[in-house]
């Protein structure tokens, strides 16, 4: 590999990352990876592995790394949402365009519900955003 590595690596998991620091300081010039901590990212729990302290460096590489994968994860969320509004003008545009009438059939129904029950939190949360900016 080729470059400084960093000192620490985040195996990203499903809520979170298992925490490896990285030495390649030794005899062999090997890179390893010691399992230092799991975190999850939804609560910021921090569990040392094993018997491990964490050092104060290691806490703040740690606390970095949830702050940026918090900023990350919510990008996402709102790239997801922008892109589910894509799809749903190309859905649009099929149902007009090109589905057949057995197409429709099969659809009709699920997606009118899932698009009642999408207007029905936005009205809420809209409504509720109002209020809370009129007091």
């Amino acid at each position: 590999m080729a470059g400084e590595l960093p000192d620490y690596y985040f195996r990203v998991k499903e809520n979170g990352a298992a925490v490896f620091r990285v030495d390649t300081e030794n005899r062999q010039r090997r890179i390893e990876m010691d399992q230092i901590a799991v975190v999850n990212v939804r609560n910021g729990e921090i569990k040392p592995q094993g018997d491990r302290v964490l050092s104060a460096q290691d806490r703040a590489e740690i606390d970095a790394w949830i702050t940026h994968r918090r900023d990350v994860l919510a990008a996402r969320d709102v790239d997801d949402i922008l892109r589910a509004i894509d799809h749903l003008n190309l859905v649009t545009q099929w149902a007009q365009s090109r589905a057949t009438d057995d197409q429709l059939e099969e659809i009709t129904d699920t997606l009118l519900l899932t698009m009642h029950d999408l207007r029905s939190v936005l009205v809420r949360k809209k409504a509720e955003r109002v209020i809370a900016k009129a007091k």
